[in-house]
């Protein structure tokens, strides 16, 4: 079983930037995909970023390209969302996700394991 605990989430005006934090837990964590999610207000449930286990694959959504980067840190079990120049658009609760395979995906359906959330607030 992998438990994912999120920190890093606050309120920040547009512009400005923060770093999500994703803690692991659970045995054989190399097998596992990372990525991130978020989740606006009356919106669906949104692919954001994902890394594999060695960090040679990162994927990104079209509307963070540039802006957000993703990294793990295997020795802490910790992957990072760093956000920079965010905006309005950005307001909503990210979700740390896990998926046992090799590949980033971009599905929700396809990650066993999720975080309970923490919300990033940018006003406008």
């Amino acid at each position: 079983q992998v438990q994912l605990v999120e920190s890093g989430g606050g309120l920040v005006q547009a512009g400005g930037s923060l770093r999500l934090s994703c803690a692991a837990s659970g045995r054989m964590l190399f097998l596992y995909v990372m990525a991130w999610f978020r989740q606006g207000p009356g919106k669906e449930r949104e692919f954001v970023a994902g890394i594999n286990y060695s960090g040679s694959s990162r994927d990104y959504a079209d509307s963070v390209k540039g802006r957000f980067t993703i990294s793990r840190d295997n020795a802490k079990n910790t992957v990072y969302l760093r956000m920079n120049s965010l905006k309005p658009v950005d307001t909503a609760v990210y979700y740390c996700a896990a998926r046992r395979g090799t590949e980033v995906r971009r599905t929700p359906d396809e990650y066993e394991h999720w975080g309970q959330g923490t919300q990033v607030t940018v006003p406008s």
